[in-house]
């Protein structure tokens, strides 16, 4: 019988192997639907070679573009030279703070008030107070040209190419929501045009006794704007006495009509909508070069304050240090003055 199995065997090839596959015929219905899929899959690693590689190339990149994004941002002056390193009793996360009875010229508190320091669009504040000192037509309309496009750190800006306001109207977006283009095109149009504003610029910083203060243009995009915070408090303190700038500064929002369109612009400074704040004028201002900046001239517990904050290093920290601020003074005896160490030496130009 043996011999008879063995021959019938060879005489059937493949039977052996259909025996030892037959449970797997007893799979349902639903993986056998599934069995050229799976196939494909064993394929693959024969086939894709270039995949392979194609996938690998885009995971080389894909972590080169992680550590890009890993870089620390551009640090600012005031990391540069090392004013974070200053302490203060509020631990401020602003490097440079000022802050001094606008009445009794008091300092309430100082920390490298001294340091001359990027002020971004703080700049602003001189811009509109030239402007408004000017006493020029607020009804006469300008034109945003090429020319107020920013090629300095390529901000964008809502105010297209054309776009047609009033001077007025330029005024308020520039102040309050720190519209580029808006601010450029003032100076722009100021009589005798950009240079000769620019020069009034400087020049009136002198008058007022700003003298640790340069301007080069009047939007605060070039980081060699520079001022110090005694010099931005003097700002403030005059700029103060100016009705118009007091109203544009802390208007909370603002609606322009540009062609067809309705713009709905805010201001840049949550803290003017608050119940909390009794603030009198205010402007903001950041570029990396500079951190995040804040002056404000605010009453605090019956007392008249211009607070000045350079280079604030989180995006909301200059607000917290104008919160801590304002906390403190409440608490504080009417006369007092704290001033923090400067570990870092101030610069003078």
């Amino acid at each position: 019988m043996l011999p008879l199995m063995v021959a019938l065997a060879l005489a059937v090839p493949g039977a052996q192997a259909a025996g030892k596959k037959a449970p797997a015929k007893k799979t349902t219905a639903a993986s056998q639907a599934h069995r050229p899929v799976a196939r494909t899959v064993a394929k693959a690693p024969r086939k894709s070679a270039p995949r392979r590689k194609a996938g690998k190339a885009a995971a080389q990149s894909g972590a080169a573009r992680a550590h890009v994004a890993a870089v620390p941002a551009v640090l600012s002056v005031g990391q540069k030279m090392g004013l974070h390193a200053a302490s203060d009793p509020l631990e401020l996360a602003s490097s440079v703070a000022l802050v001094v009875d606008q009445d009794t010229h008091e300092v309430l508190l100082s920390k490298n008030d001294e340091a001359v320091l990027p002020i971004a669009s703080l700049t602003k504040l001189m811009t509109g107070l030239l402007v408004s000192e000017a006493q020029l037509p607020m009804e006469t309309p300008i034109t945003i040209t090429q020319d107020d496009v920013d090629t300095e750190k390529g901000s964008r800006s809502r105010l297209v190419v054309g776009a047609t306001l009033t001077r007025g109207e330029l005024l308020h977006l520039a102040l309050m929501s720190s519209e580029n283009r808006a601010a450029h095109a003032l100076g722009r149009t100021y009589p005798g045009g950009l240079q000769a504003f620019v020069q009034r610029m400087n020049a009136k910083a002198q008058l007022l006794g700003m003298h640790d203060t340069r301007y080069v243009e009047p939007t605060g995009l070039s980081s060699q704007n520079r001022s110090s915070a005694r010099d931005l408090a003097r700002l403030v303190g005059v700029a103060y006495h100016d009705p118009l700038l007091r109203e544009l500064t802390t208007s909370p929002g603002y609606e322009v009509e540009v062609g067809h369109r309705t713009l709905q612009y805010n201001n840049t400074n949550r803290l003017v909508k608050s119940p909390s704040w009794d603030i009198g004028l205010q402007k903001t201002g950041y570029i990396s070069e500079a951190g995040r900046c804040l002056v404000m001239q605010a009453e605090i517990a019956g007392r008249k304050l211009i607070m000045v904050f350079l280079d604030s290093a989180g995006k909301f920290s200059r607000l917290a240090d104008a919160e801590r601020v304002r906390t403190w003074v409440q608490k504080l005896p009417r006369v007092s003055s704290v001033s923090a160490p400067e570990s870092a030496p101030a610069s003078r130009g």
